[in-house]
């Protein structure tokens, strides 16, 4: 078990923990070594969890060292128009421009178009402000005029100033459903309709055994230095992006060290419905039933110091852990994290 300081020591939880000064974490946890290592990293993610590490790994590493294979099978259609919740809550969190208050959506946005929609006596359940839905018209008429999902995102990410590689999953159309009391849902009538209030009996990932892997996602698995599992929902973020064809195979035979930051956190997932959907899976709600999900794909956890109890059963499944401050907070508190993700596996 390693500790934030990279020893077998517990720290105690003091300033040394919340509140280090810049210039000691730069030396601690070697930071300028960071900047100029040729490591290249692939990281998976989804979610607001996933954005956050994310950008965190932008701050503390160059951001030509680092491609995101990010999660597409929650893309929908509304109103005519392609959404990709999770590609553009990477892109805008990445930009700087994300809500601070939800994580997703553009800080500051405004809602006419929602409000004209609802004057038509159209129900506005889907919460996109007059900012997001340009993303959304923009991107829809490039995926008409016959560019790929990969295509739009790369100009879309230019656009917004993003140095970062992202690269959707697939260019190919997978839906998540989830089965509830009363049958299949898609993704988004489960998650935003119903405030993913219902028990989860089932998910399933529709189209993905037909899907192939976004150009490039298999070339950077296999040229990464260190793949990472963000702190993101391990069942409808990361599974879908295991799922594609030939994705989970080139993580499985790469040479690379493969680590998992568990969004899992004192028994409780920070956001959203990873928690339920865990003990559907019959797997305890906790860093140690996210290790046991991933099972021999990751060899290293990264857990937080309130689960520090959790590393011997951890590390009887074959895996080294880490315990690190995970719970994140504003940009420079995710890049602290990230720095000390990347100093621990150094």
């Amino acid at each position: 078990m390693v500790y934030r300081d990279n020893t077998s020591d517990p720290v105690p939880a003091t300033g040394r923990w919340y509140a280090v000064a810049a210039e000691y974490d730069r030396v601690l946890y070697g930071m300028d070594a960071l900047k100029d290592s040729n490591q290249k990293i692939v990281a998976l993610a989804g979610g607001v969890g996933g954005a956050k590490f994310l950008q965190g790994l932008a701050g503390a590493v160059p951001d030509e060292r680092l491609i995101a294979v990010v999660n597409t099978a929650d893309d929908f259609e509304l109103w005519g128009l392609h959404i990709s919740p999770d590609v553009d809550t990477v892109m805008y969190t990445l930009a700087g421009i994300a809500n601070p208050a939800t994580g997703w959506g553009i800080a500051g946005d405004t809602r006419a178009t929602l409000d004209g929609i609802a004057a038509y006596g159209e129900d506005p359940w889907f919460l996109v402000g007059d900012r997001d839905i340009s993303t959304h018209i923009l991107r829809t008429h490039r995926l008409r005029e016959g560019q790929s999902l990969s295509e739009v995102t790369k100009g879309l990410a230019a656009a917004l100033g993003i140095g970062v590689r992202l690269l959707p999953m697939s260019d190919d159309p997978v839906r998540t459903q989830i089965r509830v009391d009363d049958g299949w849902l898609g993704f988004q009538d489960y998650f935003v309709g119903r405030r993913h209030e219902d028990a989860v009996l089932d998910v399933r990932f529709d189209g993905i055994e037909a899907a192939s892997p976004a150009p490039g996602v298999l070339d950077a698995v296999h040229d990464a230095d260190l793949i990472l599992f963000c702190p993101s929902n391990p069942i409808v973020s990361i599974a879908p992006i295991l799922g594609v064809p030939g994705v989970r195979d080139a993580i499985a035979s790469s040479k690379s060290p493969v680590a998992c930051i568990s969004p899992i956190v004192g028994g409780k997932a920070l956001k959203g419905p990873a928690a339920g959907m865990l003990e559907q899976r019959g797997l305890d709600v906790s860093a140690a039933g996210v290790a046991a999900y991933y099972g021999d794909l990751v060899d290293v956890m990264i857990i937080d110091q309130v689960d520090a109890a959790l590393a011997p059963e951890i590390e009887a499944q074959g895996k080294r852990v880490i315990v690190l401050q995970t719970i994140m907070g504003d940009r420079d508190d995710r890049v602290r994290l990230a720095s000390e993700v990347m100093a621990a596996l150094a």
